[in-house]
């Protein structure tokens, strides 16, 4: 007899990637057959997946990006991937499907209602996504991993937490070390999206730090490709020990070593800060899709965990002054961590899973 299967929908961003890797994980421990559908873009984050996650790319498309002619070919993008993953689907039933947003989402979601198979979202961020938005009430249930989280009328999410990834939980509540007069670190990170300004602006403002906590300091700073070189190059030329890449495939333990987290609001990102508990300031994406980033970031905020900067007050200056108000402070960075750690959701994968089980057992 076949193990039961979940099959798994997530578009091509890590806000996306990450929690399903989480469930992923932890539904395979439990016995299950797991399967993730995505596309080209998504395709790029499955690394970290366990390798015995089945990858299906499927066939899908945004209306937000390409030409005229690119747009005229979505809708029929679109029906093949549906077509595609309703064959797939026949083939081998899945127990339960899963959607974590992005439009290649949408064809397995609408394949398992016409099949009228037990279907489910997670929204990561607190204003639902475009996708989201739209199979709400068109699923079983939807679990909401910032709360509250704005739903479309006739709908109802359950608060589970966004899941995190086994590294981060392997870190969670990692002892603090509040700054002081030896070395420290600064993670800064910005997602692939909203990177640069990041890259215009953190810079700087370590520079123009005092002296004594400029010379104490290790970066960690992950920037587009384009920015790279200037980056590296800014560091260098103003003594500033600094780790500047693309991509950190280490981030929960740079988190965890870090004395204050510089980054955009990304679900994800306030996950990982909020379970392993570290100060942090946020700036969140201004052009985030309701801004989605700034409901993403009032819990941190609202608890004293985090300082929240609008992108239209970032300015050197400010940000230098933030920067110094957490290093050079120990007893209010240590009280920021502590209030990270007071609301993180370290169980979220567990309730994610819960709610998968009690979905199987319904059908």
């Amino acid at each position: 007899m076949k193990a039961p299967l979940l099959v798994i929908a997530a578009g091509g961003t890590g806000g996306h990637m990450f929690p399903a890797q989480a469930l992923a994980e932890a539904m395979l421990r439990k016995g299950w057959r797991v399967k993730l559908t995505t596309d080209a873009r998504g395709a790029r984050y499955t690394g970290g997946f366990p390798h015995s996650v089945e990858i299906e790319r499927i066939a899908s498309a945004t209306f937000a990006r390409g030409g005229a002619l690119a747009r005229l070919a979505v809708p029929f993008r679109i029906v093949g991937g549906v077509l595609s993953a309703l064959r797939r689907m026949r083939r081998d039933r899945p127990e339960v499907v899963v959607g974590f947003g992005g439009y290649p989402t949408i064809p397995a979601l609408a394949a398992a209602r016409i099949l009228r198979l037990p279907r489910m979202i997670h929204e990561q961020n607190g204003v639902l996504g475009r996708v989201n938005r739209h199979f709400a009430t068109r699923v079983d249930a939807v679990a909401c991993g910032t709360w509250p989280t704005d739903l479309p009328t006739g709908g109802e999410g359950t608060h589970v937490g966004n899941p995190v990834r086994g590294a981060v939980i392997e870190r969670a509540g990692a002892p603090y070390i509040a700054p002081g007069d030896y070395p420290m670190s600064i993670l800064v990170m910005g997602g692939s999206q909203g990177a640069r300004i990041l890259s215009d602006k953190v810079p700087a403002a370590i520079a123009a730090l005092p002296e004594w906590v400029r010379g104490n300091l290790r970066v960690s700073h992950q920037a587009r490709q384009e920015d790279e070189e200037r980056v590296i190059r800014f560091y260098a030329e103003h003594g500033i020990t600094a780790d500047v890449q693309t991509f950190f495939h280490d981030v929960p333990r740079r988190m965890s070593e870090a004395q204050l987290v510089i980054s955009r609001a990304g679900a994800s990102s306030v996950a990982d800060i909020s379970v392993i508990g570290r100060p942090s300031i946020l700036i969140p994406y201004a052009v985030a899709t309701g801004d989605h980033q700034t409901a993403n970031a009032r819990g941190l905020s609202e608890a004293g965990a985090a300082i929240v900067i609008p992108e239209s007050r970032l300015t050197e200056e400010v940000l230098t002054d933030q920067i110094g108000a957490v290093l050079c402070n120990p007893d209010g960075a240590l009280k920021m961590a502590q209030a990270a750690l007071s609301v993180g959701r370290p169980d979220a994968t567990q309730a994610l899973v819960a709610m998968v089980e009690r979905l199987a057992s319904e059908e």
